[in-house]
């Protein structure tokens, strides 16, 4: 999906890590909430209060989820998820363009 119609857009912008990470959080007809943001190369630690699912729309990171020893790659056209109150890291290695989904 390139695009989202019917939906109301927060105009402020979450700002993280100096600017380096920032997202609008978007509702869609359903009610459904999501996120679309941008991180520009670096290291960042995120956490989550609910399950999440991160699509990766373009761009390359790594990405170290809870509990695993192994960083993974991610470009465009992929995805993972993290559970509920948990921590993740990413190391973008290219202007990263993603979509964040979030579940109850």
């Amino acid at each position: 999906m390139s695009e989202f119609a019917n939906v109301s857009v927060n105009l402020e912008a979450n700002v993280y890590f100096e600017g380096q990470v920032t997202s609008r959080a978007i509702v869609l007809a359903d009610g459904t909430q999501k996120t679309l943001g941008v991180m520009l190369p670096g290291e960042y630690e995120f956490g989550t209060e609910v399950r999440e699912l991160m699509e990766i729309i373009s761009g390359q990171l790594d990405v170290l989820l809870p509990g695993a020893t192994d960083w993974q790659a991610y470009t465009g056209g992929s995805a993972f998820e993290v559970p509920a109150a948990a921590k993740f890291s990413v190391r973008v290695q290219q202007i990263t363009n993603y979509v964040c989904s979030y579940f109850a």
